[in-house]
């Protein structure tokens, strides 16, 4: 059968003209033919030989129908076959054609680290896969001159997150997912095109490939929750089903078909593989079509030059190299190929890594045809398991598929990957195709590849033996190693060999948060990663990247609407901290939705702390439509919100008197309390609730004579708010009986209205009286001239003082009925409840005892003013019956001190009154 192969090779040789392209002085620019000096017969080794040998049935591509048809995977079908090594991709920014060419040409034995720390990422590997600068509006001069434009740039994903969540509802998860990913995609693609911009060691813009990395990562996180999740959710809905049972003649195609079908671990697994190989296809991009081998057609044409022009008679070509240019011949003859030969060797060895890491097997096959290596592409077919259709009968003859020696194909593949004459890229390929997890870890360096390389060889151990056990094939199975085929595979078990790796960069990359998260989602360990959360949470929760946290928190909702059990106080405390993240980032729009899903309790305790800095009141009204559409209890949250702010100052009430030099001017956080009433006013439903509201605040207001603050807060309510309530009221129906504290609220706040009604009449009253005209003065000596100004003068302040007393008059009369209104209030008295019924509020009684101990001595003590003032003595002393009647026991209020001054206030109202010839009453003197 290599007899049949190197006979087409020579024959397809024979009918092209193949030109070696001229690389140095030595070589001539000349036409390849067909050399008859030179043997292509020699004698193979088993490494190439056998295996080509063994590759030549025809087959169909695994994908086909190694994963289950039935299941749908957004990765690619299940492939046992593409179990390869690492391309070496760095972490934090994809492969590009342009650092593809230089990151692989570089020398081919030595692995090319990466650093996935994302303070360390090279700007240069941040350039799209097109290499295109084309400017975008969105990458304008502007964002590039942001302090931080990475985290500038990717604000929109927040917003962007919470519209999928909202356009997707719980029966299309995983449409939502697939949201997910295509967002932070769009997002990484703006990112690429900014840094691409940026000026190479600017710090800005490490931040932002620092941002740059983390949406990476969120987008392939989101890919694997994706695909494991979607299988995992049908296989509990298959648990418990019938499998068929694999027939005795069943072959390789079929038994594998049908242990993915019932062993969900296996088929898991292969995701997984499936993930990481997507990973690395899309940090590679299309590099393949853009490399250009200087070999077309011919393998090694430089060597083969050489010993062309050696049979040829031509000297100067003293080194020794192979004679031979069978694909064994340097190994069996230890002879070395042309210098260029071998760097194109190395050079190719690890493009065809990189793409079989990608999990691109087709497209190395077709790059090894496209250079003239079509023995290696035959090489790579022998992985195809074999499938005989004919076997259970049938009219029509179908073609076989797959390798019947595939075990021996790949006990070849594994001696190649120990032998340590061949190049590491070249054993890593077969390490790959056989299982050979030591060979193939040599050039693993990256966290990925590392989990890629244990996972692929995983799988294609589990296959080989459920192969080995259930075939009853009459050929005999080639031996392989027992590590291999009696390997007892855990997923635990491999990440705890992940943790103990010798290689630095693995073990870094190990403490990854998103490394971490994907570790427990492919172990499907939910309650070890709320651990790890809460964990984080501890430690740092003031430095966890914002992104992380979205990412987070979107998980927790993807977990709870996929019903599953997660540890509810790790899931709440990241809800609490991305609302937390969503209110100093100013968020106002998001901030409703995130609540909703808190406790009730908490949800009302964590808005309203966030409206405590909403000022604007239309950034309010737009806040609380927010929270009636995220179903919140809007009236809970601003009741909530009022008395956090109205509690917040704790200073006892202050007894009038007893503080003369009270500073009474408003402060801002009296302004506070003051603005925050309008929560309450937006919907006419809570007048009653913003009664009481500013009844609280005006209390405090009013013992600490702050009565233009108090004035301030009456002026919030607006005017219909009483009747808003008697219509609530009404709507209940005539049997209905008012709740007593509101009914003792409106009471309040009508008080509380006459107070301050009484206190403005006495200002105007007091500043009148101030205003009192001066009467003009004259000296003895005055001229002529000045006497008739002078009686001028007296004339217009005769008018003056006329339009004075009659406006003192008016105010008079009126600040002695606003300050009796007060002192005389109907139904019990100023400040005492109608209903005794309503609730115990034991703060409440307190402070309105309190205030009708400080007020209303004071308002007695107004009175006596204006009307000792306005000589109504007569009046001062009637005030005294008012004081002492039982009725209103106006008395009670009045301390022992107070009472004193207000009797020697009566006292001097008396002998006025005696003054004028009246009795101390103001009663004419009896004969």
């Amino acid at each position: 059968m290599a007899k049949a192969w190197l006979d087409s090779l020579d024959r397809q040789l024979s009918k092209e003209v193949l030109s070696p392209i001229v690389r140095s002085t030595e070589i001539s620019r000349t036409s390849l033919r067909r050399s008859q000096g030179v043997s292509l017969r020699g004698s193979l080794g088993i490494s190439t030989a056998e295996l080509i040998s063994i590759n030549r049935a025809a087959a169909n591509i695994f994908h086909e129908f190694y994963t289950p048809q039935t299941r749908v995977c957004p990765l690619k079908q299940a492939d046992v076959s593409t179990i390869l090594g690492s391309t070496k991709p760095s972490l934090m920014v994809p492969l590009t054609p342009e650092l593809s060419l230089q990151h692989i040409s570089d020398d081919a034995e030595e692995a090319t680290s990466t650093d996935f720390t994302p303070q360390k990422i090279s700007m240069r590997g941040a350039i799209d896969s097109s290499g295109s600068f084309t400017e975008d509006v969105t990458l304008s001069a502007v964002m590039l001159h942001e302090d931080d434009p990475g985290l500038t740039a990717s604000a929109s994903l927040f917003p962007k997150f919470l519209d999928s969540f909202l356009k997707h509802s719980s029966s299309a998860i995983f449409d939502l997912i697939a949201s997910y990913e295509a967002n932070c995609s769009e997002q990484v693609n703006i990112l690429k095109k900014i840094v691409n911009r940026a000026t190479p060691g600017q710090q800005k813009f490490s931040k932002t490939a620092s941002v740059l990395w983390f949406l990476q990562q969120e987008k392939v996180t989101w890919r694997l929750i994706g695909s494991l999740y979607r299988d995992r959710i049908e296989s509990v809905v298959e648990e418990g089903m019938m499998f068929e049972v694999a027939a005795p003649n069943a072959t390789e195609k079929t038994i594998v078909e049908m242990l993915f079908q019932r062993d969900s671990m296996i088929r898991q697994s292969q995701i997984v593989v499936d993930w990481l190989e997507s990973i690395a296809k899309d940090e590679a991009g299309n590099f393949a079509e853009n490399i250009e081998f200087y070999a077309k057609s011919v393998y090694w044409e430089n060597t083969l030059h050489v010993l062309k022009q050696r049979q040829s008679g031509i000297s100067g070509f003293s080194r020794q190299l192979v004679t031979e240019l069978d694909p064994d011949a340097p190994i069996r003859q230890k002879m070395p190929l042309a210098d260029l030969d071998r760097e194109d060797d190395a050079r190719f060895m690890k493009y065809l890594f990189a793409l079989i890491r990608a999990g691109m097997t087709d497209e190395a096959q077709r790059l090894c045809r496209r250079c003239g290596q079509a023995w290696r592409a035959a090489t790579l077919e022998g992985w195809k398991l074999y499938h005989d259709p004919n076997l259970n009968g049938g009219t029509i003859l179908e073609p076989v598929e797959g390798n019947p020696n595939r075990g021996i194909w790949k006990a070849c593949c594994w001696r190649m990957a120990e032998d340590e004459q061949f190049n590491r890229y070249e054993r890593a390929i077969y390490a790959a195709l056989s299982g050979n997890l030591k060979q193939l870890l040599s050039v693993c360096d990256t966290w990925e590849d590392c989990v890629w390389a244990y996972f692929r060889v995983m799988v294609d151990s589990l296959v080989e033996q459920e192969i080995r056990a259930l075939s009853t094939s009459v050929r005999e199975l080639e031996e392989l190693p027992k590590e291999y085929t009696e390997a007892n595979w855990t997923l635990e078990a491999i990440f705890e060999e992940l943790q103990a790796t010798d290689k630095k960069q693995v073990m870094e990359e190990n403490k990854a948060h998103y490394h971490i998260i994907q570790k427990f989602i492919i172990l499907g360990d939910i309650d070890g990663l709320m651990d790890e959360f809460q964990d984080w949470l501890a430690k740092c929760r003031s430095f966890l990247p914002a992104h992380l946290l979205r990412f987070m928190t979107h998980l927790v909702l993807f977990l709870w609407n996929m019903g599953l059990q997660t540890k509810e106080d790790v899931c709440t405390d990241i809800l609490k901290t991305y609302i937390e993240l969503l209110i100093k980032a100013k968020h106002t729009n998001l901030i409703a939705f995130y609540v909703s899903h808190l406790p009730p309790e908490l949800a009302v305790a964590q808005y309203s702390s966030f409206l405590e800095t909403v000022t604007e009141t239309e950034q309010r009204r737009l806040c609380l439509d927010l929270a009636r559409e995220a179903g919140l209890d809007v009236a809970a949250v601003t009741k909530c919100v009022v008395e956090n702010i109205r509690k917040k100052d704790a200073e006892e009430f202050t007894h009038h008197d007893l503080s003369p030099s009270l500073d009474t001017a408003t402060t801002k956080e009296d302004r506070m309390k003051i603005n925050v009433i309008e929560w309450l006013v937006f919907d006419p439903t809570q007048r009653a609730e913003a009664l009481k509201q500013s009844n609280a605040i005006m209390r405090k207001f009013l013992a600490s004579k702050k009565h233009e603050a108090a004035k301030e807060v009456f002026g919030k309510i607006p005017q219909d708010s009483i009747g808003e309530v008697y219509t609530n009221w009404d709507d209940y129906g005539m049997d209905f009986m008012p709740p007593a504290e509101e009914e003792n609220a409106i009471r309040e706040h009508l008080c509380i209205r006459a107070y301050l009604e009484a206190h403005e009449a006495f200002n105007k009253w007091f500043k009148q009286m101030q205003s009192a005209p001066q009467e003009p003065t004259i000296s003895a000596s005055a001229s002529f001239t000045e006497t008739v100004a002078h009686e001028h003068k007296q004339k217009k302040f005769q008018a003056d003082y006329d339009t004075w007393s009659s406006i003192l008059e008016t105010l008079t009369n009126e600040v002695k009925e606003k300050i009796y209104n007060v002192l005389l209030f109907v139904n019990g008295g100023w400040l005492i409840d109608i209903r005794e019924d309503a609730e115990e509020d034991a703060e409440r009684s307190h402070q309105l005892n309190l205030l009708r101990q400080l007020c209303l001595p004071m308002m007695c003590f107004l009175l006596h003013t204006v009307l000792h003032s306005t000589k109504q003595y007569q009046q001062c002393l009637k005030l005294a019956d008012v004081i002492s009647s039982e009725q209103h026991k106006l008395y009670q209020v009045f301390s022992k001190e107070e009472m004193t001054r207000f009797l020697r206030l009566l006292r001097e109202s008396s002998l006025m009154l005696l003054d004028q010839n009246l009795d101390p009453l103001g009663y004419e003197l009896q004969p």
